[in-house]
């Protein structure tokens, strides 16, 4: 059953603190002094062993709500030195770089608290351990976490997939009680959130108990659907889940700008000159601007042209761009910069739209039309990174068509009213993949492998007879296949009702090939000294 948490007023911050261990309360107390409405509502739920939705904006403390009550748990066992080499939670999120992120903001809390126990209350704590899989872990890394595993896992969709395939160090998520799954509106609404619903089915499966879910995000409509993604279905009804809904909880300040008065008659050189120059005097008033652009090439248009129309303002120093081209190590240092307030300005196209943790920001400036209500929310909600802050934003529209659909789309965040996402449903590409894994793992009998599939939401209503044809492609009974090089993946036993793996590199096959996002043919771009910059597909 879904249930809709009505968050219309503060609770006890204090009384909520006194449920938690004290040195945890005293460190949440002396770093935020209060709890935010989100948390209010949502630590205790979670505490309770409830699956939670959480959604809210920027800033208003997701993170900590979802892992607060968690923390609490691992630290009870660490005072009785119960903590096992194991992993306990995992947290999921569909960016790299939110991932690097959280680590960084789960070691402060499990750094710091550990000094308060054993300085005020005489405690000494077993270490809570933290780690990253993804695709950009080393394998010396991978090692050193099957040896001495971390407590709290944090990935990617993709990589909980081919770790339900892997031999050995599946056995250390046999007792994951806990699944944290972030920037929700970013997966609901592709196949990527498809994959990773059946993967998320695929674990419980594995671990042969129930694992408390819990999910962030901000722009998310319907929530209910949104809910029922998160915890998926059994006995044909959507397992129980709270919504904590805050959603609009944060002041807004959002306006429309022209750069010429007259957009109709005014020449393209005209209009991009007053761009320029309306960019440089909302920048000039403010202490850090977030520019947004639609794409890649036209975030580097702007840093280009700012530059070189303004060449004492715009230095290397003040200015960046950051986009999903840009090379890892670049976009690392702009966000670094961007957390110690040293840039002026940085331009981006949609890689700082999630919730990576970027510092300070007043002012989001949104060039043209970013073609949804809920991504230009997303986006204003960067400035201002905490609750009680405004987020300030300026849509600055360069045509007649731009300035209508900014328009209409300013007003509708003042209603409050988001997109509604529209979820893929029995997709049987991702279906297909699932099942190679799953044959990977042991030998299945085709009902309960239906059954197992059905339990993930976008699959609810997929037919009986479409899942055994989806097992007769992969065992390669459409023999016109083999001209397009497509052999068996897998050996069906229609008779018995039976399927598993076929050949010896179908875990190969597997790992190398999972996932939805499309493969891009891509070029790497270096300077004139060597240094990678990033890539042009």
């Amino acid at each position: 059953m879904i249930r809709k948490v009505k968050t219309v007023r503060s609770r006890d911050s204090k009384k909520i603190l006194r449920e938690l261990k004290p040195y945890l309360s005293i460190w949440i107390e002396r770093t935020f002094k209060a709890l935010t409405l989100p948390q209010q509502y949502a630590i205790p739920l979670i505490k309770k062993g409830k699956n939670v939705l959480i959604t809210a904006p920027t800033g208003s403390g997701k993170t900590l709500a979802a892992f607060c009550a968690i923390i609490d748990e691992l630290f009870s066992l660490a005072e009785g030195r119960k903590l096992e080499d194991k992993v306990y939670c995992i947290y999921i999120s569909p960016l790299r770089a939110l991932d690097n992120d959280i680590r960084r903001n789960l070691l402060v809390p499990l750094t710091e608290i550990p000094k308060i126990a054993k300085d005020e209350f005489n405690i000494n704590l077993q270490e809570i351990r933290v780690g990253i899989r993804t695709g950009d872990t080393l394998p010396s890394e991978k090692q050193k976490q099957l040896q001495k595993p971390p407590h709290i896992l944090i990935t990617t969709p993709e990589t909980i997939a081919i770790l339900l395939a892997t031999r050995k160090f599946k056995e250390k998520l046999k007792d994951i009680r806990w699944i944290i799954v972030d920037e929700l509106h970013e997966l609901v609404s592709s196949k990527r959130g498809v994959h990773l619903s059946l993967s998320l089915e695929r674990l419980e499966y594995f671990v042969g108990k129930r694992i408390q879910r819990i999910g962030m995000g901000a722009t998310i409509e319907p929530l209910e659907e949104a809910a029922k993604f998160l915890v998926g279905i059994e006995n044909e009804k959507p397992r129980e889940c709270y919504i904590i809904d805050a959603r609009f909880v944060k002041p807004i300040d959002i306006k429309v700008l022209i750069p010429i008065k007259d957009l109709v008659y005014s020449s393209a050189e005209e209009i991009n000159k007053r761009l320029y120059e309306t960019l440089d005097e909302l920048i000039s008033k403010h202490r850090t601007t977030l520019v947004f652009t639609n794409t890649r090439s036209g975030a580097e248009r702007v840093h280009f042209h700012l530059k070189q129309i303004f060449p004492s303002k715009y230095l290397d120093e003040i200015t960046g761009v950051h986009h999903s081209s840009i090379s890892r190590d670049i976009r690392f240092e702009v966000e670094e910069k961007l957390k110690e307030g040293k840039l002026k300005c940085v331009i981006s196209s949609t890689s700082l739209e999630l919730g990576i943790d970027i510092g300070y920001i007043d002012l989001v400036a949104q060039i043209g039309s970013p073609k949804s209500v809920s991504r230009l929310m997303q986006r204003i909600g960067r400035a201002g990174h905490s609750l009680k802050e405004v987020s300030k934003g300026r849509v600055i529209c360069l045509d007649r068509d731009d300035l209508v659909e900014c328009l209409v789309m300013v007003k509708k965040c003042y209603e409050y009213w988001l997109d509604k996402f529209t979820m893929p449903k029995n997709c049987l590409d991702v279906l297909a993949q699932h099942l190679l894994g799953m044959a990977i793992e042991k030998k299945w009998n085709v009902k309960e492998a239906f059954e197992v599939v059905r339990r993930a939401y976008p699959f609810s209503t997929l037919k009986f007879e479409t899942f055994v044809r989806v097992l007769e492609y992969l065992a390669g009974k459409y023999h016109t296949l083999e001209d397009y090089k497509v052999y068996g993946k897998i050996w069906f036993d229609e008779k018995d009702m039976m399927f598993g793996r076929r050949g010896k590199y179908a875990r190969v096959i597997y790992s190398l090939n999972i996932g939805t996002i499309p493969d891009e043919v891509k070029i790497k771009v270096r300077s004139l000294d060597g240094k990678f910059i990033g890539f042009i597909e």
